[in-house]
């Protein structure tokens, strides 16, 4: 079934877009790490696995899909873990360290939905948590072209979406303080979402367009707003 998934995958992609993936040298060579991603549209869940061309990822997704029976059915073959978004999932989050200490890859949107207005909301501080206190490696990565609106207006003109991968240099938080810890947290998440945001498009920023760091950021990539 996930051969026929990949090739499935693999070939309505080539057909609806045209794929520009840059930074492949900055991802571990082996599993255990994070890509933390923006989320602009319905596509970026099969794109990880198009862009990776592995299996030895997963995906975390909102419980509310869980309710659907078809998308059970994808999120069995396609790796994915339902979480709830709202409250502390302890179970979610033991699934996911087991399979980071097996060597899979967590692909996850710090944002917890997609972008309706195309512009990067405010991270949820999950991942920064759980990646400071194990000490995963995290790769930010920067996706751009697949706003839903973009992507159907191109379809209904019979006309291939660029999308644009840009994954960033590896980087790993420091352990938490004893002290401060909820401003620390926001601290870390605020520097995942900030990694990304700088390989965005200015129009995609959003809710980090005017943040501290992202200036920080540009202007050591000698970048101007």
């Amino acid at each position: 079934m996930r051969r026929f998934l990949r090739w499935l995958i693999h070939t309505v992609l080539r057909l609806v877009s045209d794929v520009e993936a840059i930074g492949y040298e900055n991802l571990p060579e082996k599993g255990g790490f994070v890509i933390a991603v923006n989320h602009l549209g319905f596509l970026d869940v099969p794109m990880a696995f198009y862009a990776m061309d592995s299996w030895n990822l997963f995906i975390p997704v909102a419980d509310k899909w869980a309710e659907n029976p078809i998308y059970r059915w994808w999120g069995k073959y396609l790796n994915l873990i339902f979480i709830d978004r709202f409250n502390p999932d302890l179970k979610a989050m033991r699934e996911m360290i087991r399979r980071m200490d097996e060597g899979q890859t967590l692909v996850i949107a710090p944002e917890g939905t997609r972008a309706r207005d195309e512009k990067m909301a405010q991270g949820k501080p999950g991942v920064a948590y759980l990646a400071a206190k194990m000490g995963w490696k995290i790769v930010p990565v920067a996706i751009s072209g697949t706003e839903d609106r973009i992507l159907l207006d191109n379809l209904r003109h019979f006309r291939r979406t660029h999308i644009k991968l840009l994954a960033g240099k590896p980087f790993t938080l420091p352990s938490f303080p004893k002290e401060n810890r909820e401003e620390v947290l926001q601290q870390y998440t605020d520097e995942i979402m900030c990694r990304i945001a700088v390989m965005l498009p200015e129009k995609n920023r959003g809710y980090y367009a005017d943040h501290p760091r992202l200036k920080e950021l540009l202007s050591e990539s000698g970048t101007s707003l």
